[in-house]
């Protein structure tokens, strides 16, 4: 993928949709347990366990360290797993207490490679999640790729659609400006675009890329649902 071509692309999706002003959190640890609670779920549910925390006064480090398994499984019902995922954010925050003494602050400290190893090293935390946390929380430029990144791009012909996540994430980050508060945009706006228009059955005579998308040639059918 060459440079100017993410650019343009980049540029139709702004205008088309605007500043999305990701990712919706009040803290940089509310932004981290979101991370964590969405995998798997829309963000309606994680966005009800979250409520379900803060009522509970335990959406903090300490609060969430201190409960027992069942009780935070249960405050977090609504996002679903919520066994598995009270195990990731306990195994979460005790790498906050082990290694920063509950500190995103000095998690956020030193170079954001380093971090990023550190992070994909505690159990339940995969890259997207790691690369969520860096950029919505800790403000560093590394970019987020998702399902609707892959579907998008390899429709438009400009990645194999079975890029693994880390070859796609190259792409991005090898040809964009280092910059996050474009990789912020730039990934707002793809999961716009992903959940408007370009879904499993894309709507392609409603998008925005249309014109430059190969997909759209062959499936003129699909385009018009």
């Amino acid at each position: 993928m060459a440079d100017k071509q993410l650019d343009r692309i980049f540029a139709v999706l702004l205008e088309q949709y605007g500043p999305r002003h990701w990712w919706p959190g009040e803290s940089p640890f509310e932004v981290c347990v979101g991370a964590i609670l969405t995998q798997n779920t829309n963000w309606g549910n994680v966005e009800k366990a979250i409520a379900n925390l803060k009522a509970a006064g335990r959406l903090s480090v300490a609060g969430i360290a201190g409960l027992l398994p069942d009780a935070l499984a249960a405050l977090i019902r609504p996002a679903g797993y919520f066994n598995i995922k009270a195990a990731r954010l306990q195994a979460f925050v005790g790498f906050l207490l082990d290694q920063y003494d509950g500190s995103l602050d000095r998690l956020f400290a030193g170079p954001w490679q380093h971090t990023r190893a550190e992070l994909l090293a505690v159990k339940g935390i995969g890259p997207e999640t790691a690369d969520s946390i860096l950029l919505y929380a800790g403000h560093k430029p590394s970019f987020v790729v998702d399902a609707y990144t892959r579907r998008i791009f390899s429709r438009l012909g400009l990645v194999d659609e079975q890029i693994s996540y880390d070859g796609l994430r190259r792409h991005f980050m090898d040809s964009l400006a280092s910059d996050t508060a474009l990789f912020n945009e730039y990934h707002a706006l793809i999961v716009e675009l992903g959940k408007q228009v370009c879904r499993p059955r894309p709507h392609c005579n409603r998008c925005c890329l249309a014109e430059q998308c190969p997909y759209n040639a062959i499936s003129p059918k699909v385009s018009k649902r």
